[in-house]
């Protein structure tokens, strides 16, 4: 594939504040088993991507364990693979980027280097199965300069804002708005980008030598008459995380077969992750587990319904767990009730403690935290 991969691991971080206080947006946990990133990388790689750069700004400590040297993606290779950037400071200061463009900038080394012919940008704020091969060949056929990936969908607040798009004939982007009306349906835009390599770099160049900070608009906006733009449409599942309530329901989406066939279930459109060698996962003699997606390693003794389990969680006995997210390593004594709670990795809860949140404003237990 004559693309080179780029994803933003961090550009949304702010958004979900909890589950990103110490790891980036890239490297949270999702559906059991796998990251953000996952998803991400994995389309890239279904597509024959074999060169990936990802940038990274703060804690990304979890993101460089999980990605290690890319073998679990195919990509421990001698030519190519999988890169992570670790922020590029300005020189007259300590500030780290602050937007797309800047953090694009300090990658320019990277894409210069490289032979591909086209970039290939993507964010991790979502979980998707865009189909990156057929993207970057209708924007081969078109001979565009840019390419942008859309979905036809009801602007909600949690989409909001989003850039959306007035499509023409044969595709070619006419126009495009970062401001949509809540409860309009519109062609959003999914925040993954085709773009010919050295278009990029000059792109790049003069919008930052004239003082542009956003990608969008100073790039996609300013030049829908002066370039090629065009739109490919993706009609798959799109779950965009913006908030802690987004994430708990799109995780727990997940219970639904029909959304898990959509996602993992897809021709040639496999996600793969971290693999990890865990036993299977132990039921005790009074386990009771009720429409759950329960990963490899846990113990459960107690009863578990409509949650998501990920690996070595364990469940005491006489415990209800119910609508809640379970993180990795968390483990809960007995006796104890958690109702729409998350919890995140390493979390102690013991014997007799009664938590409840609601599906709006989950009750989160941050990261190594003993209640």
């Amino acid at each position: 594939m004559r693309a080179l991969g780029i994803i933003f691991s961090d550009l949304h971080t702010d958004t979900v504040d909890e589950l990103t206080r110490f790891r980036t947006l890239a490297s949270v946990p999702f559906g059991g088993r796998y990251r953000l990133v996952d998803f991400a990388l994995s389309n890239m790689v279904n597509a024959g991507i074999t060169r990936v750069g990802i940038i990274a700004k703060r804690n990304y400590q979890s993101l460089m364990d999980h990605i290690g040297s890319g073998k679990d993606w195919d990509l421990s290779r001698r030519n190519g693979g999988v890169t992570i950037f670790p922020p590029f400071g300005n020189y007259r200061s300590d500030s780290l980027y602050a937007n797309r463009l800047e953090a694009i900038k300090g990658l320019m080394g990277f894409i210069s280097k490289a032979n591909e012919e086209y970039v290939l940008m993507v964010d991790c704020d979502s979980v998707n199965v865009i189909d990156y091969h057929q993207v970057i060949q209708e924007h081969e056929e078109r001979n565009a300069d840019i390419t942008v990936v859309y979905q036809k969908a009801e602007i909600t607040p949690d989409l909001h804002p989003h850039m959306s798009l007035t499509i023409g004939e044969a595709g070619r982007v006419t126009s495009a708005s970062l401001t949509s009306d809540v409860g309009t349906t519109a062609n959003m835009a999914v925040n993954a980008w085709v773009i010919k390599r050295k278009l990029l770099y000059n792109l790049i160049d003069e919008a930052l030598a004239h003082g542009a900070n956003n990608f969008e608009r100073d790039i996609i906006l300013h030049n829908t008459s002066l370039l090629n733009i065009y739109a490919s449409e993706y009609e798959g599942p799109y779950l965009h995380i913006s908030s802690l309530a987004t994430y708990f329901a799109n995780n727990m989406k997940l219970l639904d077969s029909q959304v898990r066939a959509e996602i993992f279930e897809q021709k040639n459109q496999a996600i793969y992750t971290k693999v990890r060698d865990s036993a299977p996962t132990k039921y005790g003699k009074d386990a009771v587990v009720e429409r759950c997606y329960i990963a490899d390693g846990c113990v459960i003794e107690g009863t578990v319904r409509n949650s998501i389990l990920f690996r070595g969680v364990k469940i005491g006995k006489n415990t209800v767990v119910e609508n809640s997210i379970l993180m990795q390593d968390t483990i809960t004594g007995e006796h104890v009730k958690l109702n729409c709670v998350v919890a995140d990795k390493n979390v102690t809860i013991r014997d007799r403690r009664n938590l409840s949140g609601c599906e709006t404003i989950p009750y989160y237990l941050g990261k190594n935290v003993m209640v």
